[in-house]
């Protein structure tokens, strides 16, 4: 087993870093760089940190020690909350490079000991993953959720009833028909359960990927003709400068995002190419990124202006009027259409909190489990139709028995009960050093 060291916390001057030690040699690197016995477990002391060979003093630190298997990883484990200048926390990972037998930790790998240990399966990682890179009160409450192990759960109730069904078939198989010690009519019995399981599957699957906006960020594309002001709402929507404004026709030429907290969801807002007929090969290009962006995302937002109130992009797109200012119009919802002036900033408040209610209900969620990654939706799908397979061969318990293994496999690769060496060294290389 390796003993791996890294800072813990980010780079830069602050009150206090922390220098993590996992693994095996944690008892000797505490004797070492501070002189003193192991304290007691989960009881911080205050102590001196020294070089191991000169003994030079390097800081003065709380020092922390957690006692194998009760800690993150499983390991033993120490925590040196230092001062956090550059100087200190350099002077101290150089101390533990001296140490014999301790790594430098690569990107995720006190988390790989966590997993290797069974104390966090495969999608808690991939949680912890999305909890440290949460920018939206909506991601943090999902990760923490899928940290919690409520997707986890889920899975393995599933995964159980699927070996158990498997564990029928097989009894089928290897004892002969008539025996005592196995139940006539098993395979039907099994058929029902496993066509049940896969409708519940299914119905999981029919989520309108819920989890994955949240975790992603739900799109919503800003389009109309040259000059309606859509470059003028973004950037009022952003609250900064994003795109260049101007009252020459065509100046938007490309796809312009930028993201945006909405009310504790992850938006990204699109300003496209004024949509028009033109002989400019470059703003043609444009046009049509801008209408392929358009179509690809969650919501339209069709800026218009009473000079061309009947354009309408999609039937579902969200109809802004722009300009009212200059034809004495009032803000608000008037028919079909928000109005606005983005010039004056009258009606903005109405079109974000129209935009923070549409997003509130397209990404509601209730407290089931909801699939987070494309990965586990893949896998799902996969499972699903395993079953689905297993159900049809009523009459061949060998083929049926077949499926449901590779139900099993598909189920267990979202939580990293059986063959995930392949996907391992991705996840974990997310992460940044020192976790």
């Amino acid at each position: 087993m390796t003993t791996y060291y890294a800072c813990s916390t980010a780079r830069g001057p602050a009150g206090v870093a922390i220098i993590r030690v996992s693994g095996p040699d944690v008892a000797t690197v505490i004797t070492t760089m501070t002189l003193k016995p192991v304290p007691q477990p989960r009881h911080a002391v205050l102590r001196y940190v020294v070089d191991p060979v000169s003994h030079e003093r390097l800081d003065q630190a709380l020092v922390l020690y957690f006692a194998a298997p009760a800690s993150f990883t499983g390991e033993a484990v120490v925590e040196f909350h230092l001062h956090g200048s550059a100087a200190v926390i350099s002077a101290v990972l150089s101390a533990l490079a001296k140490l014999d037998g301790l790594v430098a930790a690569p990107p995720g790998a006190f988390t790989r000991q966590a997993f290797d240990n069974g104390k966090l399966d495969l999608a808690e990682v991939e949680g912890l993953v999305d909890l440290i890179a949460a920018e939206t009160e909506a991601q943090r409450k999902q990760a923490l959720h899928q940290i919690g192990g409520q997707f986890s759960n889920q899975y393995e109730i599933w995964r159980h009833a699927l070996v158990h069904a498997l564990a029928l078939l097989e009894a089928e198989i290897d004892f002969a028909e008539g025996e005592d010690d196995v139940p006539a009519g098993i395979s039907g019995a099994v058929g029902n359960k496993v066509a049940a399981l896969a409708s519940n599957i299914r119905t999981h699957l029919d989520d309108r990927q819920i989890g994955e906006k949240i975790r992603n960020g739900l799109s919503i594309a800003i389009v109309g003709a040259p000059n309606v002001g859509k470059s003028s709402l973004l950037n009022a929507l952003a609250k900064r400068d994003v795109a260049i404004v101007s009252a020459t026709p065509g100046t938007t030429r490309d796809v312009i995002e930028v993201g945006l907290n909405l009310a504790g969801y992850a938006v990204t807002l699109i300003d496209t190419a004024g949509l028009r007929d033109t002989d400019d090969a470059i703003e043609a290009e444009g046009i049509k990124r801008a209408r392929a962006r358009a179509d690809m995302a969650d919501l339209v937002v069709d800026v218009i202006t009473p000079e061309n109130a009947t354009a309408r992009y999609t039937e579902h797109s969200l109809r802004v009027m722009n300009k009212i200012d200059e034809y004495g119009l009032s803000a608000g919802l008037h028919d079909d259409a928000i109005y606005i002036s983005v010039k004056t900033g009258d009606g903005l408040t109405a079109l974000i909190q129209h935009l923070v209610e549409w997003a509130t209900t397209r990404l509601n969620i209730n407290e089931a489990p909801i699939i987070t990654r494309h990965r586990h939706r893949i896998l799902l799908e996969n499972c699903a139709a395993q079953l689905e397979a297993a159900a049809a061969h009523t009459r061949d318990s060998v083929l049926a028995a077949e499926s449901l293994r590779l139900a099993a496999r598909a189920l267990g690769k979202i939580t990293g009960r059986v063959d995930v060496e392949d996907v391992l060294d991705v996840i974990f290389s997310s992460f940044c050093i020192g976790k």
